[in-house]
C-alpha cells in the first residue's frame, strides 16, 4: 500500500507531459479566440472533476474501476464502459509515442528510421507496463524526483532570457475577456486529468487523504500559463503559430553558456524523452488492467498475465499501422479530436462514479 502523496505524482506527471504534447498547440490555434478565459475555466472545471473523481472513487478502497463497475452496474454497460477507457488511454499512449517520434526525427535526427524508433518505444512501453502498479508508483516517483529540478531550471532560463519578448504575452492578455471555445476548454483541462489512472491505482491506496488539495489548482494554472505565454514570449503572437512543436523550437532559442551541453534543446529533449516513454507506460498499464477487468469473472478472477500479450500486441501492431498513414498534419487532427472526445468521456465517468457511489452506499 502507498501513502495519498503518489495521487499528487500521478497528477504531476500528466500536466508536465502536456507542456510539449497537443495542449498548447490548441492554445496557441486559439490564442486570439479565448485560449487565455480557457485556461482559467479549465483550472476550475478540472479542479472540481479531480475533486469529484478522487472523492468517490476513496468510497471503495482497495478497488480500481473494474471491481467498481462489476460490482454495481449491469454486466453489460460494466463491459462497454471498461472497454471504452481502456481504448482511450491506449490512444493517449499511442498519441505521446507517435508525437516523440516525429519530433526525434524533426529536431534530433532526421536519418534514423521511424520504425526503429517506434519499436524501441513500444518494447519498452510494453515490458514496463506489465509491472505491478506498485512498482511503477515507486518508479514515478524517482523519477519525478529526477526531472522536476531540471525543468524547473530550463523554465528559469527561459524567462531570464533577453529574447522573451514581454509585449507579446501583454498582448495576448488584452483578449483575455474572449468567449472561450470548447476546443480549447477540452485541451486545458487535459492537464487535470491524471486522476484518471486511479481507476487502477486506487487499488494500492491503504486511505486517500486530500489534505494538500490546494496544490492541484495552484499547480495547474501555473503550468498552463507557462505552456501557453512562453512559446508566445520567444515566437512572438503571430510567429507562434508557424511551430508545430512550440516548446521545442523555444527550447532550440536558448543556451547554458557554462555548461558541458550548449544548447538546451538537448537537455530538455532527453528530459521530456524520459517523462513521454513512463507516461506511456502509466497510460498502458492503466488500459492494460481496464481490459482484463472487462473480461473479469463474476467471482473476481481476472485474466492470468498470458492475456497482456493478447493486448500489446494488437495494440502495438495498431501503432505501427497508425504511423504509416498519419503525416504531421493529420497527427495534430487525431491529438485534437483524442483531447475533444476525452473531455465528454470524462464528464460521463464522473456522473458514473457518483451513480456507482449510490449502489454501493444502498447496498451498505
Amino acid at each position: 500500500m502507498v501513502s495519498s502523496k503518489y495521487i499528487y505524482y500521478l497528477f504531476l506527471m500528466n500536466a508536465l507531459i502536456n507542456i510539449i504534447n497537443f495542449v498548447p498547440r490548441v492554445l496557441v490555434f486559439t490564442r486570439f479566440h479565448g485560449a487565455l478565459p480557457s485556461i482559467f475555466l479549465s483550472t476550475f472545471i478540472g479542479t472540481l472533476l479531480f475533486f469529484g473523481f478522487t472523492y468517490t472513487i476513496k468510497g471503495f478502497k482497495g478497488q480500481g474501476l473494474p471491481e467498481i463497475f462489476n460490482a454495481t452496474l449491469p454486466r453489460f454497460f460494466s463491459f462497454l464502459l471498461l472497454i471504452l477507457y481502456a481504448f482511450f488511454w491506449f490512444m493517449a499512449g499511442i498519441i505521446t509515442m507517435l508525437s516523440f517520434v516525429d519530433i526525434t526525427l524533426r529536431f534530433i535526427s532526421p536519418d534514423i528510421s521511424s520504425y526503429a524508433v517506434i519499436l524501441g518505444f513500444l518494447l519498452l512501453t510494453s515490458i514496463c507496463c506489465r509491472l505491478s502498479s506498485e512498482s511503477i508508483l515507486y518508479a514515478l516517483e524517482t523519477l519525478l524526483f529526477l526531472v522536476t529540478p531540471i525543468i524547473v531550471y530550463m523554465l528559469v532560463k527561459a524567462f531570464i532570457n533577453p529574447a522573451f519578448n514581454w509585449d507579446a504575452v501583454m498582448q495576448v492578455v488584452t483578449f483575455m475577456w474572449t468567449r472561450p471555445k470548447y476546443v480549447s476548454l477540452a485541451g486545458a483541462t487535459f492537464i487535470f486529468s491524471g486522476y484518471f489512472n486511479l481507476a487502477i491505482f486506487n487499488r494500492n491506496f491503504k486511505q486517500i487523504k486530500t489534505r494538500h488539495f490546494w496544490m492541484i489548482p495552484v499547480v495547474g494554472l501555473m503550468i498552463l500559463l507557462v505552456t501557453f505565454l512562453v512559446p508566445v514570449g520567444y515566437h512572438g503572437t503571430i510567429g507562434v503559430e508557424e511551430h508545430v512543436y512550440s516548446w521545442f523550437s523555444t527550447a532550440d532559442s536558448i543556451r547554458m553558456e557554462l555548461f558541458i551541453i550548449e544548447r538546451v534543446l538537448f537537455l530538455f529533449y532527453t528530459t521530456y524523452l524520459t517523462l513521454a516513454l513512463v507516461s506511456t507506460v502509466l497510460h498502458w498499464h492503466v488500459g492494460l488492467e481496464l481490459f482484463k477487468g472487462a473480461f473479469q469473472s463474476k467471482e473476481g478472477k481476472k485474466p492470468g498475465k498470458k492475456m497482456d500479450w493478447w493486448v500489446l500486441v494488437p495494440f502495438s501492431a495498431a501503432t505501427i499501422i497508425i504511423m504509416n498513414f498519419l503525416d504531421q498534419v493529420r497527427l495534430g487532427q487525431l491529438g485534437q479530436w483524442f483531447l475533444n472526445i476525452r473531455f465528454l468521456n470524462e464528464l460521463l465517468l464522473m456522473g458514473v462514479m457518483f451513480y456507482a457511489k449510490g449502489r454501493s452506499a444502498k447496498k451498505t
